[in-house]
């Protein structure tokens, strides 16, 4: 059964995702409810009500799920009693179940691993003297990373040498940890999946993710790689989205290997920053997709009718730049409508359209994204 028109969609979390979900939900009819304890928030500035409350405000959760029809996330890490409060009242897609896997790297891991899927070798540490254990069986350099919490290179620190294993150990929170083996990687993609309520699976194109200091700089759509291997991560992207029964959008990182192999690296039931690109370069983005699949409604193939770059605007650097990037023909401006312009805080974004399947080399993406006036 879909949702009329008119009807009222939560969205637990006020950022930018939430934000972006509002505007696709405004075109198809609906009206959006921000949960988030932030009074201001990208999102409650484009709602239409919002309840300003802290996550595990029980009475808050029950007075925000009376006032709407179904509930939705922008971010996973929720106190687990509020959401199985909230899923006891409404829907809530997707569910408590996918959002219990994402939020744990254990469970993460478990479940790819159990559904046939590849990831970094890894092991689960409780202590130093199972660190030290699993140091032994994986090598260094290694990655310990926090199970919860953990998002733009925050909760991880890489070992070096054995050395680093009691500090790094003793500094990271919550336990515990996991480990993983150090991949060579030589490139990092991503597959936006979408399924709606009643099955229907659509993924969109594969593309290459590049970081600056651990949080996303360009998405390159399609990914520049060998069309087989992009095929494999589309199936892997699906396999998952029906192994968790999901109902919205979901986000599937994987590691390209330095030969070739595809290891997932984590999956975000939500919109995801590498997805921006659809905005703009496909007839129905990641943002609608997800409100369509949230909301009951036919979910259309996830075709893109261009190729494109997206560049993320973060902190007060790139905004500073933000009226050359008005004032340069060809780019599509997003700003988040963040007050604050902090250091490493992502501001906004913009895509760059190519015609379909003339997306161009390094030399030309580097000269497509420059700004007038550089």
């Amino acid at each position: 059964m879909s949702l009329a028109p008119g009807s009222v969609i939560g969205i637990v979390g006020g950022g930018q995702l939430g934000r972006m979900s509002a505007q696709a939900a405004a075109r198809l009819g609906y009206r959006v409810h921000i949960f988030s304890p932030e009074a201001d928030g990208p999102a409650a500035q484009v709602s239409a009500a919002s309840t300003v409350a802290d996550y595990a405000d029980l009475d808050a959760l029950r007075r925000f799920a009376s006032a709407v029809d179904v509930i939705t996330f922008e971010f996973e890490n929720l106190p687990a009693a509020s959401l199985e409060l909230l899923e006891s009242l409404r829907p809530v897609r997707p569910g408590a179940k996918i959002l219990a896997v994402s939020q744990d790297r254990l469970l993460e891991k478990r479940f790819l691993n159990d559904a046939g899927i590849a990831t970094a070798p890894w092991a689960a540490v409780t202590s130093e003297a199972e660190l030290e254990a699993a140091v032994a069986r994986l090598g260094l350099p290694a990655v310990l990373k926090t199970t919860r919490l953990g998002y733009d290179g925050k909760g991880q620190t890489l070992l070096r040498e054995p050395a680093d294993l009691a500090p790094a150990f003793a500094r990271l929170e919550p336990k515990p940890l996991v480990l993983e083996g150090f991949v060579d990687f030589a490139a990092e993609i991503s597959v936006m999946v979408a399924r709606g309520v009643d099955g229907t699976v659509v993924a969109f194109d594969a593309v290459e993710n590049r970081h600056k200091h651990h949080i996303l700089d360009l998405t390159l759509a399609p990914a520049p790689l060998p069309l087989d291997l992009l095929a494999e991560a589309h199936a892997i992207a699906l396999t998952v989205a029906e192994r968790l029964e999901l109902v919205g959008i979901m986000g599937v990182e994987m590691f390209v290997t330095a030969d070739g192999a595809l290891l997932v690296n984590e999956i975000a039931p939500r919109p995801h920053n590498s997805g921006h690109w659809t905005m703009d370069a496909c007839p129905c983005g990641q943002f609608e997709m997800h409100i369509r699949a949230v909301a009951g409604l036919p979910l259309p193939p996830a075709m893109r009718h261009s190729d494109a770059v997206m560049k993320n605007l973060i902190g007060p650097e790139d905004m500073a730049l933000w009226p050359q990037i008005l004032a340069t023909p060809g780019l599509i401006p997003h700003h988040y409508g963040k007050a604050e312009a902090r250091p490493g805080r992502k501001m906004g974004h913009f895509n760059r359209l190519f015609s379909k399947g003339s997306l161009p080399g390094e030399f030309g993406v580097e000269d497509a994204l420059r700004l007038v006036g550089e």
